[in-house]
């Protein structure tokens, strides 16, 4: 049996290849719930927690009576997935978890796992091992979280995502220039100075990037963007890594 649980774009819930049916789970409530308890998988949450995280500071009054009937239709819609348990929800000691099969794959799980090996895999030299992983980290961490919703722990996931993107992209950008594709490389080293405009490594890769097309110039004002917004936002110098990437640049004659 093979199940594959979606927290990213569109909570779904697919069996054997096929997309299930998610009209049991109980509306609004149910989506955050669900998708709570799969961010949290693997511990004990405790029942106001779970509460704080459906309803938010203010649950209502009867919370308590409206989070067992909450947990009861989501026990019916994961029974539905079998005979052999391959997902199920636990209650004991006043807390709730989300238990499933071995092998059951979770998208921002694997865009973990992914993002780690491809790093590792760079690390180690390994640069048509470290492509694929990278991308697949990149495609879900691309994916919006509970797009609509709102809370302290959907922009803690919607962080958690973006720097999986930016790990991502940084791989990507590494990989492109390592494989003298600078086109390439530029557009992932421009995305990642978007997403962190005061991280220099992403000017730093922009800058190689772009002097890997034979762009000189452009690599130049990239180093000179970064310099002002340093200069004006924080009163700071660029690091002497960049610096010193500046200058090598300007030696480029």
């Amino acid at each position: 049996m093979s199940l594959r649980l979606y927290v990213t774009g569109r909570l779904d819930i697919e069996q054997d290849g096929v997309l299930l049916d998610t009209r049991g789970i109980p509306g609004r409530q149910g989506r955050r719930m669900l998708a709570y308890l799969l961010c949290e998988r693997g511990r004990l949450v405790p029942r106001d927690e779970l509460a704080e995280a459906i309803w938010g500071e203010e649950p209502p009054r009867a919370w308590d009576a409206a989070l067992s009937a909450l947990a009861s239709k989501l026990r019916t819609l994961l029974r539905a997935l079998g005979p052999r348990q391959a997902a199920r929800l636990e209650s004991a000691y006043g807390c709730y978890r989300l238990r499933l099969a071995a092998d059951a794959w979770v998208d921002l799980e694997a865009a973990t796992r992914a993002i780690d090996e491809a790093e590792g895999a760079l690390r180690g030299g390994a640069v048509a091992q470290a492509w694929p992983a990278a991308c697949v980290a990149s495609a879900i961490a691309r994916r919006p979280f509970l797009p609509g919703e709102e809370g302290a722990w959907v922009e803690r996931q919607r962080q958690r995502l973006r720097t999986l993107l930016l790990r991502a992209l940084d791989c990507l950008a590494e990989i492109w220039l390592l494989r003298s594709e600078g086109a390439l490389a530029v557009a992932a080293a421009q995305e990642t100075v978007a997403l962190e405009p005061f991280r220099e490594t992403g000017y730093q890769r922009l800058m190689r990037a772009h002097a890997t097309v034979g762009n000189r110039a452009e690599a130049l004002r990239v180093y000179e963007r970064c310099r002002r917004l340093l200069a004006d936002e924080l009163g700071a110098d660029p690091s002497p890594q960049t610096q010193a990437l500046h200058l090598e640049l300007l030696r480029l004659e």
